[in-house]
């Protein structure tokens, strides 16, 4: 596979003993292309931002696993999203090919996100298609091209891999979700009800969460997005997770600015990510072990 054009994402790898392991940050981006134009105002768009998502899980490359964040706006292009899961409401003329809209996309968050905010809109005039499918060539597809060869080539190393896919969210869900009103945990741990990652691994993970002092959920009230359910295949050794941190733990969220809860989150992260180093090795080591026995 041909490495895609690297404007779209930022890729660091392991930097110390390579394990089996790729954590992703497709929403933790605010640098709008170039000539981009919205009508939603900068504190609305600031609310689609996983603010320094990126930044509290820089211990993954430190202690051996990959790093890939987007390096675009989730309310440009969600990389977390399926490819034919566009709002044909956006649309100046209707699309080629079927589409397939989730519930979120009826609520405005789809590929294409049609409202920052409920009642918020991000366009005052329908997209053509030649725009959103230079979204979909330029950003989309190559985030989704390096992510997949970062998990193929663990995979084809180690015969497994462990996928963390990384998002924040607001600490009380709004009427654009399913929770709306709702006081969030610390932290969701989903795994689209277990089929996207062994379901012991995902309990590990939620323990492991826990332990470190987090209140933690499973599949409540995320049960993962796209890039689990599109990555994932537990059967295969391919283990796919989706973690949400709430972001009150870490920033005030009506301004967007870290307070002194960041580098404690961080720190704890960090070694949660270490934690996971000596889970991965463990089950590497039995593998072998069963394997040798056999």
């Amino acid at each position: 596979m041909s490495m895609p054009s690297p404007s779209a994402f930022h890729l660091t790898l392991p930097q110390a003993p390579a394990m089996p392991v790729v954590f992703d940050s497709p929403h933790s981006s605010r640098a709008f292309p170039e000539g981009f134009t919205t009508v939603a105002p900068e504190e609305a768009l600031l609310t689609t931002w996983d603010a320094y998502v990126d930044e509290l899980w820089a211990g993954v490359p430190e202690l051996g696993g990959t790093l890939l964040a987007a390096a675009f706006p989730r309310a440009y292009i969600d990389a977390n999203r399926s490819i034919n899961d566009i709002d044909a409401a956006l649309l100046a003329e209707p699309w080629p090919t079927p589409l397939q809209p989730e519930s979120y996309t009826a609520r405005g968050m789809g590929l294409i996100r049609r409202f920052a905010l409920p009642g918020v809109p991000m366009y005052d005039a329908p997209l053509s298609l030649a725009e959103v499918r230079a979204r979909i060539d330029q950003y989309y597809l190559p985030y989704r091209a390096a992510l997949e060869a970062a998990l193929d080539g663990a995979w084809q190393q180690f015969g497994h891999v462990w996928h963390v896919d990384c998002h924040s969210m607001k600490s009380r869900g709004n009427a654009m979700n399913e929770d709306n009103g709702a006081l969030r945990p610390d932290v969701v741990v989903s795994d689209r009800s277990g089929t996207s990652a062994d379901p012991a691994f995902t309990a590990w993970v939620a323990d492991t969460l826990r332990a470190l002092g987090f209140r933690v959920q499973i599949n409540d009230p995320y049960r993962g997005g796209d890039l689990v359910r599109s990555y994932g295949n537990p059967a295969a050794q391919r283990h796919s997770i989706q973690i949400e941190l709430n972001r009150a733990l870490y920033m005030n969220e009506a301004t967007c600015e870290k307070h002194d809860g960041f580098e404690v989150l961080r720190g704890q992260l960090t070694r949660f990510v270490e934690a996971l180093r000596g889970y991965v090795g463990e089950q590497l080591r039995h593998e072998q072990l069963n394997n040798q026995k056999g």
